[in-house]
């Protein structure tokens, strides 16, 4: 992968900024933001509404984004559902599915507040959810789930790979489990899909929720993925127009695709620049992209380790995690290192509890310096980290 060659497609680096929060919300390169203003300029109009051209270019290039983003996760495309982001896939399914008083959730203390607010909100309703957590680095056993997991459980929802800790979570061990048990799988993606390969038959999961923003994507933009089997199992959080086969002023009857989960007017054209996201990420290859972030938070995590006062967080073996590396100067808040590094280097990341609250808590921390790497960092702004790391460090002798 020629990284320099690759940095050209990203306007907003020609300002010498050190972007590292693509955990957050990941860069947009050109082409993105090409698709999208070529909905604007060529035929802006609503999609399946309409057999003029306009309309009919829109809708056909609206389900090609479709087939773009269930191809590159292995899945039919009218299982892939368009959302603004993760969180509503989340809720989708929170809603959507048919929980009864004394079924069982299980999930993890290391969850985003998006896998674990919608949870917490069916306790009202009766459901008992149960917590399960991470060693000391972060990993989850699936030794765990095996002894928890019982014939009560509805649904186990589980991050792919931790927002705060970038531990990956073996989850084709846990579908096993809930295979064996009958209970249904959501997997949070948000952090897994846009930086490793992604198979939703091999993971064997029931639901798959990410993010298109942290994925070269434009904002306001998400995936569901729900197995065929559970298509109709789940209700639609919206209803309205586009989304029905047909109806009258007795009953209804939605739509078989993925229209009955997107109902009024979607994002048209972020849902095309989506599909050029997938694209480009596709002409990478996600195994070049899963090498190269790897290579960077090696060396980032190495680097780290050989700082004096600096507490690391997570697994140390690359192959265990993403790169997305937690991490705190002992004697320093968070916040003002990140502020320091911003004044300082001009380098961005994230401080905080990073919407993970039980897990910070979890750690004996107020919140934590989080670098996340993506494909237009280099090696070179890795060292500029360490470097102003170090300066930062040595300044507290």
């Amino acid at each position: 992968m020629n990284v320099e060659a690759l940095r050209e497609d990203f306007p907003i680096l020609s300002e010498g900024m050190i972007y590292m929060d693509s955990a957050a919300t990941s860069l947009t390169p050109e082409p993105v933001l090409s698709a999208v203003m070529a909905y604007y300029e060529d035929h802006n109009a609503n999609v399946g509404r309409g057999v003029y051209r306009w309309s009919q270019v829109a809708t056909q290039r609206y389900e090609v984004a479709h087939e773009k983003v269930a191809s590159f996760i292995s899945a039919e495309p009218h299982e892939v559902i368009f959302t603004k982001n993760t969180t509503e896939g989340i809720n989708t399914i929170a809603s959507g599915l048919d929980f009864k008083k004394g079924d069982v959730i299980i999930t993890t203390s290391v969850e985003h507040h998006s896998n674990l607010m919608p949870w917490m909100r069916l306790k009202k309703y009766g459901v008992d959810l149960k917590f399960i957590k991470p060693d000391a680095e972060g990993r989850l056993d699936p030794a765990d789930f095996e002894e928890l997991i019982g014939e009560r459980t509805k649904l186990v929802a589980i991050t792919h790979a931790s927002n705060v800790l970038g531990s990956i979570t073996p989850v084709n061990e846990i579908s096993k489990i809930c295979k064996n048990n009958n209970s249904l799988l959501l997997i949070d993606g948000a952090q897994s899909v846009p930086h490793i390969p992604i198979d939703v038959k091999e993971m064997g999961c029931d639901f798959l929720a990410f993010s298109g923003h942290k994925m070269l994507g434009p904002t306001g933009t998400g995936i569901l993925y729900i197995k065929e089997s559970m298509i109709e199992e789940i209700e639609p959080l919206f209803f309205g127009g586009g989304m029905i086969s047909d109806v009258s002023l007795e009953e209804y009857s939605l739509a078989k695709s993925y229209d009955r989960f997107e109902g009024g007017t979607p994002n048209i054209a972020g849902g095309m620049g989506l599909g050029k996201a997938v694209e480009y990420l596709e002409n990478l290859g996600m195994g070049v992209v899963r090498s190269y972030e790897e290579m960077l938070t090696e060396r980032l995590l190495t680097g780290l380790f050989d700082i004096e006062n600096v507490e690391i967080y997570g697994p140390l073996n690359v192959k265990e995690r993403v790169g997305t590396v937690s991490f705190n100067i002992k004697g320093l808040n968070s916040h003002d290192v990140a502020l320091i590094l911003d004044e300082a280097s001009g380098i961005m990341l994230r401080s905080g509890h990073h919407c993970c609250i039980p897990l910070i808590r979890g750690l004996g921390v107020d919140g934590t310096v989080r670098a996340s790497l993506y494909i237009y960092n280099t090696t070179e702004e890795v060292d500029k980290l360490l470097e102003t790391l170090e300066d930062i460090s040595r300044s507290l002798v």
